[in-house]
Parts: C-alpha cells; structure tokens; sequence
C-alpha cells in the first residue's frame, strides 16, 4: 500500500508542469464511511462483513449491483485504520493499490491532536482532487472517517478553518438538495454513500449530489440497513462497539 503524502507528492508534480489548475476536478466521488467497529484498531464482525460485501457488490468490478462496474476508479482511498481495514477487500477486488497515509496505520484517537493530524490529511486530499489534473474526468472512491465527512461539532471544535469534507468540497452550496446536505453524519450510520457529481472539470461544487442506502442482496442480506439517524439494529454477538 502506497502512502498518502507520497502519492500526493508525485501527482503534484503533474501540475506543476503546465496543466491549469482550474481543469482537474473528478467526474464523480464516491464517499463512504467505514463498517462498524469493535475497537480503535479492528472492526467488528458486522463491519468485517460490510467490508466483504461492499467489494463484492456495491463496489464490484463486476456485479449487476455495483456504482463502479462500467466506471473503474482511478483510486480508492482510506485515511484511518477503520477505513483501511474496509477499503483493502474493495482495492483487492479491483487488483488496485490502496492509498493512505501513515496515520491510517495508527489506532484512531478522537481528541484535537489527532483530529488536528486528520484535518490536514483531509485539506491534502482535497486539494489534489481538486488540482491534479490526474482526476479529471475520472471517478475516485473515498472510504472515510465519519467525522471527517460532515460533523457540527468538529467544525465548531475547529471554529475559522475548513476540516470537513462538507467545507473542503463546498457541500453547503449544491442546489436542489432538499433541505440541504447534512451537517453531521450520525454516529449511528454505517450504511450509506453520498456520491458527487461534477458536469465540469474546472466546477468547485458538486453539480449533483447524490445519496443511496446500502441494501446487500445475498448472501449479505443481514446487514443492517437503518434508516438516516436511527438506531442501528445489531444482533446479539455482533461485538461492535
């Protein structure tokens, strides 16, 4: 597995050489969240189940069911250890490489030193999505730390600067969007995308966005699939935290 800060590096390099900025933005996002987890270093069996079933169908090269069949991804990216251990049966699928940094090797720790270290990881990303023309035109899939989507209280935590993917990708300004994006991801949500379309290479928010509920056809179809911000129902056992 590659790291992040490298990879970011050797794309940087393509914009230096003459290619304008403002044409690079992808064709389209897809933004998950991780599966659900047992400790801050390994998911727990419904998560290690969501990881299996997320590259067999919704995330498949080749399922009826997938997002991506007839649109490879140019990446698959991961930014913690939830989100690597969930993204490496999706990039194993593709025969792909999965790209994160070195602090997705490392047990999350939810306080202002490490949101702090995830923020500038998540302020990188974007900037490349954005800037490099290596994405233009092409879809890329984030698997992704909730809080790092789209959360009030981080934002407030961070009050005056951009930390969310919902300010970095300017989520707030989509039209069409029936009472707009949300502000949070709910702690209890394992199971949706959002997916972001951009009509125009040089546009710096989503022409579309877009949100589908993850509903796993056999022999997953046990997965939870609550509803946005409901109780997740787990069965006795399951181990999650």
């Amino acid at each position: 597995m590659t790291s992040l800060f490298r990879f970011l590096a050797s794309l940087t390099l393509l914009v230096t050489i003459g290619t304008a900025l403002a044409d690079a933005a992808p064709q389209r996002i897809v933004l998950l969240r991780h599966g659900e987890k047992h400790t801050a270093l390994t998911l727990c069996s419904l998560g290690k189940e969501r990881a299996q079933a997320l590259a067999a169908q919704y995330l498949s090269p080749t399922s009826p069911m997938s997002l991506v069949k007839n649109d490879p991804p140019a990446a698959i990216l991961a930014m913690t250890l939830h989100t690597v251990e969930t993204a490496r049966p999706i990039a194993r699928a593709w025969n792909m490489a999965l790209t994160a940094p070195p602090i997705g090797y490392v047990p999350i720790r939810n306080n202002r030193y490490f949101n702090a270290k995830l923020n500038v990881v998540n302020r990188e990303v974007v900037r490349d999505l954005m800037e490099n023309p290596r994405w233009h035109g092409r879809t890329v899939v984030m698997v992704w730390e909730h809080f790092h989507i789209a959360s009030a209280a981080l934002e407030a935590e961070f009050a005056g600067e951009e930390v969310t993917l919902r300010q970095l990708l300017h989520l707030d300004r989509v039209k069409g969007v029936p009472g707009g994006v949300p502000r949070t991801w709910p702690d209890s949500n394992y199971n949706f995308f959002w997916i972001l379309t951009y009509d125009r290479p040089q546009d710096t928010v989503p022409s579309q966005f877009k949100v589908i509920r993850q509903y796993f056809a056999e022999p997953f179809a046990n997965l939870p699939s609550n509803g946005w911000g409901r109780p997740e129902p787990r069965p006795a056992g399951s181990g999650c935290s």
